[in-house]
């Protein structure tokens, strides 16, 4: 078991930040992760728990112990028990290390109120036998300086009983091209290492947008009146503008994420900021301020922007002072922010090498498959396989968003289905630049051309001409039609179509796959320590014991091609021999058939969920089983069962999902909720485009 001491050169660095992102770096190498922040450390305008272990448990799902006060702490090292606090500090490392393979211990930052903490940090670093992993923020200062403060550092940790230096992570960097001479001079430095010089770890580049905070987070700051909440708890301040200049010289300022700071008797601002919202642009809120309430009649007027969710604030400071307040404000990652948290982690944990690290730690007991290592695999592939993947709703505005992070991180070559004035229009109001070699298609003008096609591949149904472009007026129909003539490699819609609107052309046009005769889906059920597999979830309600059988098999392949081993869990309310009835019976003659068409797959049923879940109950209810307590592939009996269950527990355990996919058919089609995030369709193209990959390949080496 292997521990990295992460150690601050001075205050406002980004600790916290970066010991997210080290734990995601950790996880995306494989390994099993411990954190330990063994002394709280909380600061004047902060309340509630110790600040970093929250949001470590929120973010990565680690229970983490928990931090001793630091008061506490004062009175040890005032009473000269150095000794004795460091032994408490190991229990909570030791803690913190069960079931992992290495911990990741965030150190005490220098402050006014913690002057001992570079004392604390050098004896946990001897203690633990740690890495020591030294941390700098480049926001403000030239890499010259930051040098000289970790040459310092260096120097307080120096002496013939030095702990282990490996390196330092600069965060916040603004200058990109100066870090590799930055590096150079680090490897002067005198090697505390056994001979290995000390080298950049990481170099994180200033990202304005990972620090703008949600309007509600703004509005709670300043104790601010919300007048209208509107979507106050998901827009972001991107920026901030004062408005003391007339609406004509305002207006184009106003933009995607703007946080409009106005007098509240401004009715000629809050006009005009209606009228952008209306017309598409969010803004991130208009903020009143003078204690001047606005005038019911103009705010009456102002519905329609109140109807697109702007939110509007009042504060009784003046504009300047407002303005003041706002500059001021405290960039930390609020503990219930889980979207920044996630986004600054995965970030952060991209600009770190992973490879020296791991190296570091050698390899782990058992090859770990976390949600960010999922994740990470899943884009990867994804890029790997450069699809061509077409979304028939092409100008519905999160399918827009999704499509451009898509194209431009090489996830897939998307293709949007849509007028491209109006796409064009809908991207300019949500403030996204369109990537290079993104396609818009227009309906219009290529829809004939797959009449002739459809009539083709219908004529058995005696499709005519007439009916196949009415029928192809329907986007999903078009761009299913693309996919049965090999011009794209799979489809996703759902955005704004039902799941049946999906799935109907899909059946009709490319159908199920040789060895299949249904369609199911699965989700991918991201929880906290692992990734596992829950079909059928979405598409059939009530299969027998022959459909069973075949969605266990589809099931288990898609794991496989997913990077996750199957080992498949038949669900029912019995488990073994222990029940009797119909239920109970259909899922025994499902696993049969399932193991007759593939003997090699390690599969058992029926099992209870917690037999096949929880390893103490399986080793109890089903002790000969190779599944029971390990499943990694979870097959309800029924939609009823899954769908229930996997709403439960996404909901229950803060569990993320990605799905549903799709199974079965000959070529790739998914599915979208009609709630789906913008991250959950650019998960859905991934998978899409990985689907698509593996079946080219089949179909070449067939």
């Amino acid at each position: 078991m292997h521990t990295f001491l992460l150690v601050p050169t001075d205050f406002g660095v980004g600790l916290t930040s970066v010991s997210l992102g080290m734990v995601r770096a950790l996880e995306l190498a494989g390994l099993k992760v411990g954190f330990c922040k063994p002394i709280a450390q909380e600061y004047a305008d902060s309340s509630g728990p110790e600040h970093s272990t929250e949001l470590i448990a929120r973010t990565h799902g680690l229970k983490s112990p928990k931090p001793l006060d630091l008061a506490y702490v004062e009175r040890r090292l005032s009473d000269g028990q150095l000794d004795e606090l460091m032994e408490e500090i190991i229990h909570l490392h030791q803690q913190a290390a069960l079931g992992h393979d290495v911990v990741i211990v965030e150190g005490l930052v220098l402050s006014p109120q913690t002057s001992f903490a570079r004392q604390i940090n050098l004896q946990v670093a001897k203690s633990l036998d740690a890495d020591v992993i030294v941390v700098s923020g480049a926001e403000q200062e030239s890499l010259k300086e930051l040098f000289d403060r970790v040459e310092i550092l260096m120097q307080l940790f120096g002496g013939t009983k030095a702990p282990n230096v490996l390196g330092v992570i600069l965060n916040k960097v603004r200058f990109p091209e100066a870090v590799e001479s930055f590096a150079r001079s680090l490897s002067g430095l005198p090697c505390l290492q056994d001979g290995a010089p000390m080298r950049v770890l990481g170099s994180i580049p200033w990202q304005k947008q990972l620090t703008a905070p949600r309007t509600r987070d703004v509005a709670d700051m300043l104790g601010a009146q919300v007048l209208y909440a509107g979507d106050y708890e998901q827009r972001r301040v991107q920026s901030i503008i004062l408005c003391a200049r007339a609406v004509s010289n305002t207006v184009e300022l106003f933009k995607p994420g703007v946080l409009v700071v106005t007098p509240g008797d401004r009715d000629d601002i809050i006009m005009a900021a209606s009228l952008a919202s209306v017309n598409g642009i969010p803004l991130a809120g208009l903020l009143l301020c003078g204690d001047y309430a606005p005038d019911r009649r103009i705010m009456e007027l102002c519905h329609g922007a109140l109807k697109t969710g702007l939110p509007v604030m009042l504060v009784a400071s003046s504009s300047y002072n407002t303005a003041t307040s706002l500059d001021r404000m405290n960039q930390e990652i609020p503990i219930d922010d889980r979207e920044r948290a996630e986004r600054v982690t995965a970030f952060v944990a991209s600009h770190i090498d992973h490879e020296i690290l791991r190296l570091r730690c050698g390899s782990p007991r058992e090859a770990h498959l976390s949600p960010a290592a999922f994740r990470y695999q899943l884009v990867k592939r994804a890029q790997a396989a450069n699809c061509r993947i077409v979304l028939p709703e092409g100008s519905e505005p999160r399918t827009i968003q999704a499509a451009a992070i898509c194209q431009a991180r090489g996830i897939a070559r998307c293709v949007l289905l849509g007028n491209p004035d109006e796409v064009q229009s809908v991207a300019k109001a949500l403030g996204i630049d369109l990537p290079e070699g993104l396609e818009i298609l227009d309906p219009e003008l290529i829809r004939k051309r797959y009449i002739a096609p459809m009539m083709e591949l219908r004529k058995a149904k005696k499709l005519d001409a007439l009916t196949a472009e009415g029928q192809l007026e329907d986007s999903v129909v078009l761009g299913t039609m693309m996919l049965a003539l090999d011009e794209v490699d799979g489809l996703v819609s759902g955005a704004v179509h039902t799941t049946a609107n999906t799935i109907r052309p899909a059946l009709q046009l490319i159908k199920t796959a040789p060895e299949y005769e249904l369609v199911s889906s699965l989700f991918f059920m991201l929880l906290p320590d692992q990734v596992v597999v829950y079909a059928d979830c979405a598409v059939n309600p009530d299969p027998s014991a022959a459909e069973l059988a075949e969605i266990a098999l589809q099931t288990a392949e898609s794991a496989t091609a997913f990077g996750i081993e199957p080992r498949v869990a038949m669900i029912s309310y019995s488990t073994g021999d222990s029940g009797s009835g119909s239920d109970v019976e259909k899922v025994r003659e499902a696993t049969r058939l399932a193991r007759a068409r593939r003997p090699s797959l390690l599969i058992d049923g029926p099992l209870q969920y917690d037999a096949a879940a929880i390893e103490s109950v399986g080793k109890q209810k089903a002790p000969n089983s190779e599944v029971a307590g390990r499943a990694t592939v979870f097959v309800f009996p029924d939609l009823n069962t899954g769908n229930t269950t996997y709403k439960a527990v996404q909901r229950s355990a803060s569990c993320l999902s990605v799905g549903p996919m799709l199974q079965g058919l000959r070529k790739p089609v998914n599915d979208l909720s009609r709630g789906a995030l913008v991250d959950d369709i650019v998960y859905t193209i991934a998978l899409t485009a990985v689907q698509g990959a593996k079946l080219v390949k089949a179909v070449k080496e067939g």
